[in-house]
């Protein structure tokens, strides 16, 4: 099977700390020790990916800001890994004036252009440094991994590409296009992009679409395609209040680059009368690739993500009992593990129980985070009932019969939130094939009103459909969401395109052949996996922001009184 994108971004990220050399294998040699020092963008590349220990096993002893104070270490190299902006170059220029370190490795996120450059050899030069600058590399890893087949542009400085920053009321065409210049650079590090594409593959040394068995310069017959859509064309499914793990995470906890921050109180009990109030502690959880449980249960509905967290417990209390339960007919409490090993065969049940320890220990540490974590998302469950938020969106996408009124919903003052009732009110809107009567909405927006909602994102979703009355898009929204998954907006488009069918949705569509040398006319991440695995298809799912719906709401909101700008995204 092919390597996924995350693999492959890994042993980039492995080779580049290795001084841009292949990792040796099977080896028992040390590693060369060294420090990394990364900006902002290049840690948030860096972490979901790497863990410290396996940082430090690639001899990384410290991993440092750039534009933090460090002190000289003039024995050791040092691997930067930074954006090629003004402000970095400055600095790389003052660490090599300072002499810092033994040798520097720069690797820069993106391309550095040659006047950048230029100034690095000059101050190199300046300092007597030209020496210690060994290598010098554009490593174009402007994107950052998640999933094995799910990316985003950038963490950093999201709001400049953001779905508010594209459709803002003042936007100018000069603010487009550095809109367009950064989300370009950071696709282009993913595969290169239309006209840079074609001169890249007119480049035998140096070909995207070269598979390992063929020589440089070959095409494949399997060529990938590559589908930008605006977020406009599916305006519900951020709205939609989820039921699976990782989605119900992103939703209602704080987590960013596959990881969780969760507060957690000191204790139930109130303080005493005239004491301090308990502070509360700020954990975080990673939850990683070498997660087993999360691996498989992240897709999975909230109830059996449950289930199976107490079925681990059970397992791991069984396995410990064992391990009681062996040394007590021993007599051996009390002894230690090399007392244990010494025994004579009649111990070699107890001898494998505690060789497998550290795999129980680990198991431990899994079973309480999913545990932490679980408890908090059912405690939002709960708190806002956002099982009869999920059940009622999935029978309006469905255009199932509700057993409920949408009023009594809006108006029960122990359903959900402000926001809940807003995000309900909108897939409402969006998805109904008639709009509401002047005389029903009135009353919607009183509801609305009375709940403490805002009303500012319903008006500009309102300005949003009369200008896409006419598109296919808006009249079904996210029909049967859950029991067709395939029927999102995008996933048809994806359909369509991948099979060249011809279709009203995606007729219109200009198509950019890299191999011409002029261009010819021609939901979220969770549903792209269940599309892939149906259709028998690689699919890989890259967005320019990944938001949860109070985060887009939050967007929606500042975008009131603006009606959607022709150019598309």
């Amino acid at each position: 099977m092919a390597a996924s994108v995350r693999e492959k971004q890994t042993v980039a990220l492995k080779r580049m700390l290795n001084f841009n050399a292949p990792p040796l294998k099977n080896t028992a040699a040390e590693p060369v020790w060294k420090v990394l020092i990364y900006d902002r963008f290049g840690q948030d590349i860096i972490s979901p990916l790497l863990s410290v220990k396996e940082l430090r096993d690639m001899g990384i002893t410290l991993h440092l800001l750039l534009h933090s104070d460090r002190d000289p270490i003039p024995d050791v190299p040092a691997v930067y890994f930074v954006m090629p902006t003004e402000e970095n170059i400055d600095r790389i220029c003052q660490d090599l004036r300072n002499q810092l370190y033994e040798s520097y490795y720069l690797n820069f996120i993106s391309a550095i252009s040659r006047s950048k450059l230029e100034d690095i050899a000059s101050a190199a030069l300046a300092a007597n440094a030209v020496s210690l600058v060994t290598k010098v590399f554009d490593q174009y890893l402007n994107f950052i991994t998640l999933e094995d087949d799910m990316f985003i542009l950038c963490h950093q400085n999201k709001e400049l590409i953001s779905y508010h920053a594209i459709n803002r009321a003042d936007l100018q065409d000069t603010d487009m296009e550095a809109i367009m210049d950064t989300i370009v650079d950071s696709l282009f590090c993913f595969f290169k992009l239309d006209k840079k594409l074609r001169e890249n593959l007119r480049d035998a040394r140096n070909s995207l679409f070269t598979g390992d068995s063929m020589a440089a310069g070959q095409f494949s017959f399997q060529r990938p395609l590559f589908v930008l859509a605006d977020r406009n064309v599916d305006m519900a499914t951020p709205l939609h209040h989820t039921w699976t793990y990782q989605a119900l995470i992103h939703d209602v906890l704080d987590f960013h680059l596959n990881r969780v921050m969760m507060e957690e109180g000191a204790g139930a009990e109130p303080s005493p009368a005239g004491a301090r109030p308990k502070k509360k502690s700020r954990k975080t959880y990673d939850l990683t690739a070498a997660d087993k449980f999360w691996q498989k249960h992240k897709g999975s509905p909230f109830p059996e993500v449950a289930e199976s967290v107490q079925e681990e417990l059970d397992t791991y209390r069984a396995q410990e009992d064992e391990v009681k339960r062996l040394k007590s007919i021993m007599g051996l409490e009390g002894e230690d593990e090399g007392a244990i090993s010494m025994l004579s065969d009649n111990t070699a049940k107890l001898t494998s129980a505690m060789s497998s320890l550290p795999e129980l220990l680990e198991k431990k540490r899994l079973i309480d985070l999913h545990t932490n974590v679980a408890t908090a998302v059912l405690d939002h469950i709960k708190s806002r009932k956002l099982d009869v938020y999920f059940e009622y969106e999935e029978k309006l996408m469905s255009k199932s019969t509700l057993d409920k009124s949408l009023l009594d919903i809006i108006s029960d003052p122990d359903a959900g939130t402000s926001e809940d009732k807003m995000r309900l009110f909108l897939i409402f809107y969006i998805t109904a094939q008639l709009a509401p009567s002047e005389s029903d909405l009135e009353q919607y927006k009183k509801a609305l009103t009375d709940a403490g909602c805002d009303l500012s994102p319903l008006n500009y979703i309102k300005q949003w459909k009369v200008m896409n009355t006419g598109s296919q898009f808006v009249m079904e929204g996210v029909k049967n969401l859950v029991l067709k998954q395939h029927n999102l907006p995008v996933t048809r488009i994806l359909d369509n395109l991948m099979e060249m069918k011809s279709h009203p949705e995606t007729d219109d569509y200009r198509y950019f052949d890299p191999k011409m040398l002029r261009g010819i006319n021609v939901l979220s991440y969770f549903l792209f996996v269940c599309f892939q695995s149906k259709q028998g298809k690689k699919v890989i799912y890259g967005c320019s922001e990944l938001f949860n719906a109070a985060q887009f709401i939050k967007q929606v909101r500042q975008l009131t009184c603006y009606l959607l700008p022709v150019h598309l995204l």
